[in-house]
């Protein structure tokens, strides 16, 4: 290896140890260079999980996992070549790196390939709080599953059938190292709980769900609470009717408005941005959002779903500001798409960072009392979207408003506008803030959509 960047690594001791790994990743690379490689780079993932699946009160599924994998990409001054396996045998490992080698004689160069540089990547580890297993036991998953999905079952008598309740585990290990001399590792846990209820009334039939995920199990919801949700949530549903097509604000409840952002991330991201597939392109220190709008990344919140100390390349992510004011301070880049664009990596290959969206400060509750008419939002169905041009149709479900106060649920709808539009016609953003995702934003007010429905 180089001595441009001293080894560092960064993780806590747990049921999955982490040493196979490290020597995993460390005699790939070593081969690397021995093979004549100019750069490598190596990453290893171990994870292990536990699923139990219960429907109608019986057990459906009980499904254990552990998965390996490593990849290796090796760079012939501008060739680059990958290759991958799940047998950690140096056997396979040697023969992995040969065929990324023998890739690499194939490619052709590019400029922009090669490692991060060396200077941006992590030298501070800090403590995230990201892995606290749970030896879940089947019986233990059954008993809350059960209990889960009995809760919404009695929620209400029109509640008759269940797509199921189910309680997840899952832990991993993943290790990354480089030819500058990088070497880091990070463990990471994640616990869920989730219910889905059918209900039926006047011949008519409607489903909904409710989760719960955390890095702790401490952190879960109340199980026989995550049940009483979705059972609310799929009775408020039944009787749901048809509208006319019209115009109107649409109110995007918080666990689908984080859908809009995805979408915001994926038009600034490097790969489309380098394409010029992206309906933003250009648009760096330009107005995108209201004013009120502020977006940006917190990568180092204790327990969070985004959270981590180096990114898939190994470099520090960073505490910023994606957009303020209203205005696109900065795009989301990794290392190759950074040098398409002729700029520097923002520490995300591999995405964001615990993408947070401040609120305007109001209530979900003032959201839907502040509008004279329009749509609620609570499922999307399909992904009718144009990146190029930011054309947005998908299939909607919800509740219709009238004088602050919700009417009837409806179904059967098409929502559509253009996201570069629909951006600039936020009107709030609810104070409801999901945080079970990466994507953390309460309920956003979109000013006149159009509405297809009879």
């Amino acid at each position: 290896m180089s001595e441009s960047h001293s080894i560092e690594t960064v993780g806590h001791a747990g049921s999955i140890d982490s040493k196979p790994l490290i020597e995993t990743t460390e005699f790939a690379l070593q081969e690397a260079l021995r093979k004549g490689a100019s750069q490598a780079e190596a990453a290893a993932t171990l994870s292990q999980g536990l699923s139990v699946d219960v429907r109608m009160g019986s057990v459906e599924t009980v499904e254990h996992t552990r998965d390996r994998g490593l990849a290796v990409t090796v760079y012939f001054g501008d060739c680059s070549g990958s290759a991958s396996t799940s047998d950690y045998s140096k056997a396979s490992v040697e023969e992995i790196v040969q065929a990324a080698c023998a890739i690499a004689r194939f490619t052709e160069a590019d400029r922009c390939n090669g490692l991060a540089e060396a200077d941006r990547l992590a030298t501070e580890f800090p403590d995230l709080d990201l892995y606290h297993p749970w030896n879940l036991s089947v019986h233990e998953g059954k008993e809350l599953a059960q209990q889960c999905e009995t809760a919404a079952l009695d929620y209400d008598a029109r509640i008759e059938n269940s797509e199921g309740a189910t309680v997840d585990s899952s832990e991993s290990c993943e290790v990354y190292c480089n030819s500058h001399g990088f070497l880091g590792y990070s463990q990471k846990s994640r616990h869920g709980i989730s219910c889905s209820v059918i209900g039926k009334s006047q011949g008519s039939m409607q489903r909904d769900y409710w989760y719960s995920a955390s890095r702790k199990v401490d952190d879960l919801d109340d199980v026989g609470q995550i049940g009483r949700t979705a059972g609310s949530r799929v009775v408020r549903r039944l009787g749901a009717k048809r509208l006319k097509t019209c115009q109107a604000p649409v109110l995007f409840e918080a666990p689908v408005a984080s859908s809009l952002l995805s979408h915001f991330i994926g038009a600034i991201s490097g790969g489309a941005l380098y394409r010029k597939a992206s309906f933003l392109l250009d648009q760096l220190g330009k107005p995108i959002f209201p004013e009120f709008v502020r977006i940006y990344e917190q990568p180092f919140l204790s327990r969070a779903m985004g959270s981590t100390a180096f990114d898939s390349e190994g470099v520090a992510p960073m505490e910023r500001e994606i957009v303020s004011d209203g205005v696109l301070q900065g795009y989301v880049l990794g290392s190759y798409s950074a040098r398409r664009l002729g700029l520097e990596t923002t520490g995300n290959a591999g995405g964001v960072h615990n993408l947070t969206v401040d609120p305007s400060g109001q209530e979900l509750t003032d959201l839907i009392s502040g509008m004279e008419r329009g749509l609620l939002v609570t499922e999307l169905i399909g992904f009718g979207i144009n990146t190029v041009t930011g054309d947005y149709s998908r299939g909607a479900a919800g509740f219709w408003v009238e004088s602050g106060e919700i009417q009837y649920p409806v179904e059967e709808l098409t929502i559509a506008g253009n996201l570069k539009d629909m951006f600039k016609s936020i009107l709030a953003i609810g104070c409801d803030i999901d945080t079970r995702r990466n994507i953390r934003c309460g309920s956003i007010l979109v000013d006149k959509l159009t509405i297809a429905g009879e």
